[in-house]
């Protein structure tokens, strides 16, 4: 039985079961991953992460940081270059050892659909529950004191449904299959663009882009390009004013990723819809594409992904689609993680 009585207009709450935790990465089928296997012609790989400590600084996000490296301590001294001689003279092995302090959305990642919930009266009584995809409502905040350095706090959600919906899902279904590029930094440069439903049409049709049910969408804009060339010190005034971005307030373009079937929207850039978003009307979201996405539909968002290299060699060989590879860590209750992801052609 479902956890709700009302669920949102257009959603897919309750279509892959009262119980799903995976949404539209249930369409990611064996028969799907046999597509996208059969798009390798030259078994050539493209890496489509940037360093983890890109962008650097915290420009896009005062909240999220570069990650920090330490040493672990092996009997009170670092345990880095650490000879181990110093406990039997007869070994002759040297070994290091590193812990890291990470955001898990400062760079390259995925989000999970415990990123973004909404304020919905999912249970009918007229009154609006913390509630997240098919109706999982949030667990109990429990916020510990700083950690040190940084001050960051350790926030966790308890209880069985905020975890549910956690990152380590995608990780045990594996997200792998089909993908299919779509070329944005080719029509619009380096400027900010708004892209709505019309421009997107008209992109798939002179590119002869197709998208299918279970295939996972990449939109290229350059925006990874300008980080690079940042060299980890980006500027508030070029991250906002640069590259392409999907208009979340265009309802063109969110019935298209209602009906295209695809299981996860990618991009290069820092959200992959305009923050701030357009004004809307009345109580609504503040990010209308991570709410159509991550709550409605149950289809995950990669954002700040490394596309440039693919997206050119794609343009040159007249190609759109290709294989890609790219779990998650399995880091249980999560909200989101960063990715390594792997594309082959």
């Amino acid at each position: 039985m479902a956890r709700w009585k009302r669920r949102p207009e257009g959603s897919t709450w309750g279509d892959f079961g009262p119980d799903d935790q995976l949404g539209r990465l249930n369409l990611i089928t064996r028969e799907k991953v046999l597509e996208g296997i059969a798009e390798v012609r030259e078994g050539r790989t493209f890496c489509l992460s940037l360093p983890l400590e890109l962008p650097g600084g915290n420009v896009l996000n005062p909240r999220r940081h570069p990650p920090k490296r330490y040493t672990t301590l092996r009997g009170g001294l670092a345990n880095y270059n650490y000879p181990f001689r110093r406990e039997n003279p007869d070994w002759v092995d040297v070994v290091s050892d590193d812990a890291v302090l990470l955001h898990t959305q400062y760079s390259t990642q995925w989000d999970s659909f415990a990123h973004v919930g909404q304020e919905f009266d999912a249970d009918g009584d007229g009154e609006p529950e913390l509630v997240y995809y098919n109706g999982f409502r949030a667990g109990t905040h429990v916020a510990a004191p700083p950690a040190k350095p940084g001050g960051v706090a350790w926030d966790t959600y308890e209880g069985p449904e905020a975890r549910a919906l956690g990152i380590q899902n995608f990780a045990v279904h594996g997200i792998q299959g089909r993908a299919v590029m779509v070329d944005l930094e080719s029509r619009f440069g380096r400027a900010r663009k708004e892209v709505g439903y019309d421009d997107l049409r008209r992109i798939l049709e002179e590119d002869k882009v197709e998208v299918t049910k279970g295939d996972m969408v990449c939109f290229y804009t350059g925006f990874a390009d300008v980080i690079i060339a940042a060299g980890g010190a980006p500027d508030a005034k070029t991250m906002e004013n640069s590259c392409a971005v999907l208009d979340g307030r265009d309802d063109g373009l969110l019935q298209w990723i209602t009906d295209s079937g695809a299981v996860a929207i990618i991009a290069d850039n820092y959200a992959v819809e305009s923050l701030p978003s357009r004004p809307g009307i009345g109580r609504h979201p503040a990010m209308p594409l991570h709410a159509h996405c991550l709550f409605k539909l149950g289809v995950p968002l990669g954002e700040i992904w490394y596309l440039s290299d693919l997206a050119r060699w794609l343009r040159q060989a007249k190609r759109s689609r290709f294989l890609l590879t790219a779990p998650p860590l399995r880091l249980t209750g999560a909200v989101g993680s960063p990715a390594s992801p792997i594309a082959t052609v």
